[in-house]
């Protein structure tokens, strides 16, 4: 852990003091592990777990350590472990196949008795994360604002952040997949000729280019300011600047009438507290006889609302202020606060674990081009682990991502 830069990365370089909690720790792993199809290893040799020798290794690397980050916090210290190398994929397994198993069983992992202990020790999503307008865009800046290039080492052609669809051949490009993905979009939404667009979060500009190849005015908002500037010069080059009207803006913050209005993957980051607002929102600004559509990770009802008020491993590392909905939370909130209610669902979410296994596969194959830009190992790690855990939570259906379709009745 030496090379752990301690100012940039306070809470990997050093490891908690809880001998008492690694204990507790290791007293629950072990257990959990015999009923999982993996192996841990570690350094004396100790092996846990009933899996054979062909089965996923986790390989535990500095035992007290890991037992300690995990002890002190279970949902945080098992990836921050991960990142201060504590353990690792053994040889020759991939990380996603090793998660994969524990996704499966992740609320069975805990004995039920202690999971309802989880309201004392889980922590509370902090207070300067909450998604009012000017915490949105510093919650936006931390993730989305990292670097256009570093996004681009691993993003296909398009540069696409969410979920593709794919055909079933196996070797179809992910830029056709994703291109497949903003038709879907754009489709239920009902975009053609002269259609007045609002999106909800730009990207980096691919659906309101090819909304406005459609014939569409597209008017795109974006909070962030990295995302923007490269999203203008892929609109300018696409020779569509007087179809696209693309505004650094809040959601909360537009006005006028819109024929469409599409999402993709914006609600995760609106939290719960603001989704009347966001819809509502949405409602306001839907023309008469209007269609939206919006792309959503979504989460079993009764695992958001186990979730919900607690803060994981993901808020503090990868997208501070988010929350992924349930279904029946989607709806909920439109019958409460909208005219709206879903009329079409599609389901992508075997298509997203495809998607963030081959942008694992690149962004690692990338990877000396993302150290050159500043970037470090322990940066490489997390990213490595963000990506893999999230595939092995949609491989299993723990998460699944939704093309939502909603108009008035």
């Amino acid at each position: 852990m030496t090379d752990i830069a301690a100012a940039r990365w306070p809470g990997i370089a050093h490891t908690p003091q809880t001998p008492f909690k690694a204990r507790v720790a290791r007293t629950i792993l072990r257990p959990a592990v015999t009923r999982t199809p993996v192996r841990l290893t570690f350094p004396d040799g100790t092996v846990w777990g009933h899996g054979g020798p062909d089965s996923p290794e986790m390989a535990v690397v500095r035992p007290a350590a890991f037992f300690r980050r995990l002890g002190a916090d279970s949902k945080i210290g098992f990836g921050e472990a991960y990142m201060a190398g504590d353990w690792t994929a053994g040889p020759g397994t991939d990380l996603a196949d090793l998660l994969t198993p524990f996704a499966e069983r992740l609320t069975h992992l805990v004995p039920k008795p202690l999971q309802r202990l989880r309201v004392f020790v889980d922590k509370k999503l902090p207070h300067h994360e909450k998604n009012s307008i000017e915490g949105s865009r510093s919650n936006i800046e931390r993730h989305y604002d990292l670097s256009n290039e570093m996004f681009a080492t691993f993003l296909d052609p398009t540069m696409s952040y969410s979920s593709a669809w794919f055909a079933s051949t196996d070797d179809e490009p992910l830029e056709t997949a994703q291109l497949r993905k903003i038709d879907g979009i754009l489709d239920q939404a009902h975009v053609g000729e002269g259609t007045r667009v609002l999106e909800i979060g730009t990207g980096w500009g691919a659906l309101a280019i090819r909304a406005a190849q459609r014939g569409a005015h597209v008017t795109t908002i974006t909070i962030s300011q990295e995302q923007a500037a490269l999203a203008q010069q892929r609109i300018d080059a696409a020779g569509l600047t007087d179809r696209v009207d693309l505004r650094l803006q809040d959601y909360r913050e537009v006005q006028g009438q819109f024929d469409a209005i599409v999402s993709v993957e914006m609600i995760e980051a609106v939290g719960e507290e603001y989704w009347p607002t966001y819809f509502a929102a949405i409602d306001r600004l839907l023309a008469p006889g209007g269609s939206v559509s919006i792309q959503a990770i979504t989460m079993a009802h009764h695992r958001y609302l186990a979730t919900r008020n607690s803060y994981g491993w993901i808020q503090k590392y990868i997208f501070p202020g988010g929350l992924i909905p349930s279904l029946d939370a989607i709806d909920s909130t439109l019958a409460e606060h909208t005219t709206l209610k879903v009329t079409e669902r599609r389901s992508l979410g075997q298509d997203y674990a495809r998607t963030l296994h081959l942008w694992r596969e690149q962004f690692l194959a990338n990877w000396a081009g993302v150290q050159a830009q500043g970037f470090d190992e322990t940066f490489r790690r997390m990213w490595e682990f963000y990506l893999a855990y999230c595939e092995a939570g949609f491989r299993v259906g723990y998460i699944d991502v939704f093309q939502l379709q909603m108009s008035r009745p």
